[in-house]
């Protein structure tokens, strides 16, 4: 059953619902758009929904099988992270998101905001998946297709925006338990107590497993290893009204991640600690106004697959990200709503390894590199609504830099192998975006919009070299900036009440994108490559019926190479899956027990730039079964991979790396 608040939230929030959500309710009749729920954000301006936009809510949020936030993305066919594997067992540096097959190098060519608050590591670029708690937040819109207006740098493949959930969905105490297969154990708890007009919300997690093992029986070795993985996280969050109009949030976060992958000793760590406060104003003169802060680091073993030792040490890599903005929205009269802001990101951080003998196991050099980056803009949007008809358009201008590089290495014995600096860099970027919505009747939407945007590269694809036992993938400091552009058309349709549909079609250009390019035996290096052209056509829908519901998404992707004289040329973009579909069937009544069941579908993908190792597609079955005992405490049973697909996640010359097996839990939710 929907609570009351949800509904508060979704009207304060989507005051103009786009059409053809996946896993999102149809509009609430008679909700009204000047409702404000206490901790969200300012209501979104008229023309969001004139880009190909997708909303998932809260129910879908905190139902999925493996209860985790990047699984519940996955709802939005098209959506991917660089690997099939999840936080459970993927290298956390591989944990980037994209949409639309632009390409696969690990670092997020999505733009990932919490409460507007950029989340990718300031260093990599991946997101903190197991760090996000998914029954922590009240819904997510994701907007695929680039351009963005604050913090735009960096949303070449898409926006996805997290909203904390607010007091109307929280109780005062709730949680959960589970234990599951391989020995596994998540618990989960809050404290949401009022504080005089507003309220805090404590919250926190841990979880561990002995994990499942991820190489196939014909490769195992005395080495291998299960996924082991054990992580927890902390987080505070405060709202407090000034006055009627305007609030203070303001929002903590700690969380420690350690995995081990693939071989004994291959362990890897991710820590954070993150912090952020937000004015919210919703007078005449509206305004965003927010900072934040982020402290990170990550570890990793490297063991060889030939003689299972140690072969690298990245033992240290401190990072730390400082950013802004200021959004300010003048009254313009009743058919306009403008935006104008300034924002900022800061980032920087260092290596520190040690590369190892495997038949000394001593060390032959320890190499520490390192840089600052940064990106300052100014945005311009207006939405302007004729009748039927939205028009929304917006320029951002951005001043970047690339500062500080350097490179060093130095023998076991004292010489100095290498000693480099880089030279500093800086530019202007000019990026835009252009839409329109039109109502064309009871129930049909018409939509047309396109866009330009870039990204950064990382402070790890430009000073960080990596290794997956036996290829080593350089680093490169002279990395120029990913560049797109892209048109799309779509339509929204309602034929009857229950019922959405949305189909949107579109071209994508991403100049000089980032690859992992072959340039020897067991030896690549990121490069820029001439573009990655994607085109395609993605599908939502949503069916409800009573207590039933039915949510699918489809998106097909024609993403190839564009690089003439080399042998990458028109070949496909690694790590890019031409077809892929979710769909979930759910029973809710509004008391009693539910089911749900989602399948997956990911088409073949290649592992790398040259189609050498093939990633066969993949068919996946979840299912969710829940029974409330008595008003607070309900009896949830998981499985993910029901039938226990084989999952391919990595193909490296023949060595193979497999993803989730069927895995089931057993648990009780309790409060709410």
């Amino acid at each position: 059953m929907r609570r009351p608040g949800n509904l508060l939230l979704i009207a304060a929030l989507v005051p103009y619902p786009a059409l053809g959500q996946a896993a999102a309710g149809p509009s609430v009749p008679g909700a009204s758009e000047d409702i404000v729920v206490l901790g969200s954000g300012l209501p979104l301006p008229p023309g969001t929904p004139a880009y190909s936009t997708v909303e998932i809510g809260r129910d879908r949020l905190t139902g999925d099988a493996s209860g985790r936030l990047e699984d519940v993305l996955a709802d939005v066919a098209g959506l991917q992270q660089f690997r099939r594997s999840d936080s459970r067992s993927a290298n956390p540096s591989a944990q980037g998101v994209t949409l639309r097959a632009l390409g696969g190098n690990a670092s997020s060519r999505a733009l990932v905001l919490l409460d507007g608050v950029p989340l990718a590591d300031p260093f990599f670029g991946y997101i903190p998946f197991n760090a996000l708690v998914a029954d922590r937040f009240s819904g997510v819109r994701i907007t695929r297709g680039g351009g963005s207006g604050p913090f735009g740098a960096g949303a070449v493949a898409g926006t996805i925006e997290l909203a904390s959930a607010t007091r109307a969905d929280l109780p005062l105490v709730s949680g959960s338990a589970f234990y599951g297969s391989f020995n596994a154990q998540n618990v989960t708890a809050s404290l949401t107590p009022d504080l005089g007009s507003g309220y805090v919300s404590l919250s926190g997690k841990w979880e561990r497993s002995d994990g499942y093992r991820t190489t196939p029986d014909a490769q195992r070795t005395i080495a291998d290893s299960p996924a082991r993985f054990e992580d927890w996280s902390g987080g505070i969050r405060a709202v407090a009204p000034i006055d009627a109009q305007t609030e203070i949030q303001a929002r903590g976060l700690v969380f420690r991640d350690h995995r081990t992958l693939r071989f004994k000793g291959a362990d890897s760590s991710s820590e954070g600690e993150d912090a952020s406060i937000r004015l919210i104003h919703r007078g005449d003169w509206a305004i965003d106004a927010l900072a934040y802060v982020q402290a990170r680091n990550f570890t990793n073993k490297v063991i060889s697959s030939t003689a299972f030792k140690l072969t690298l040490d990245q033992r240290n890599t401190p990072s730390t990200g400082l950013g802004g903005k200021i959004e300010l929205r003048p009254p313009v009269g009743p058919d306009h709503v403008l935006r104008l802001g300034v924002d900022a990101r800061f980032a920087d951080g260092e290596l520190y390894e040690d590369a190892y003998s495997t038949a000394t196991g001593l060390v032959t050099a320890r190499r520490h590199a390192g840089g600052n980056s940064s990106t300052v803009g100014a945005f311009v949007e207006d939405d302007w609504t004729i009748g039927r008809l939205v028009l929304t358009g917006g320029v951002r201008g951005d001043r970047w830099t690339i500062t500080n590089g350097f490179f060093r290495e130095v023998a076991a014995s004292g010489t100095v192998n290498s000693d480099r600096t880089f030279a500093d860099r800086d530019g202007l970027e000019a990026t835009g975006r252009v839409g329109a919505l039109f109502h064309a009747g009871a129930g049909i939407a018409l939509r047309a919009a396109g866009y330009t945007g870039f990204r950064l590269p990382t402070l790890n694809e430009l000073y960080r070299p990596f290794t997956v036992f036996p290829v080593t993938t350089q680093a490169n400091e002279n990395l120029g900036l990913e560049k797109l552009r892209g048109i799309e058309g779509g339509i929204d349709l309602r034929p009857a009440p229950g019922i959405a549909l949305g189909v949107t079609g579109f071209y994508n250009r991403l100049d000089h994108a980032i690859a992992n390019v072959t340039i020897g035996t067991n030896l690549r290096q990121r490069r820029n490559v001439d573009a990655i052209i994607a085109k395609g056509v993605e599908v939502t829908a949503r069916i409800v019926h009573g207590a039933v519901s039915l949510d699918g998404s489809y998106a097909f992707s024609d993403s190839h190479v564009r690089a003439p004289g080399t042998a990458l040329n028109g070949l496909v973009p690694a790590q890019s899956p031409r077809h892929s579909a979710s769909a979930t069937l759910a029973w809710s009544p509004r008391s009693g027990p539910g089911l749900s069941a989602t399948l997956r579908y990911v088409g073949m993908q290649y592992e790398d730039d040259l189609q050498t190792g093939i990633l066969p597609d993949a068919l996946t079955l979840d299912t969710v079964a829940r029974l409330p005992i008595g008003r607070h405490l309900t009896v949830v049973a998981r499985a993910e991979n029901l039938f226990d697909e084989t999952i391919i996640t990595r193909n490296q010359a023949g060595s193979i790396d497999l993803g989730t097996p069927r895995t089931f839990w057993i648990g009780v939710k309790f409060g709410g």
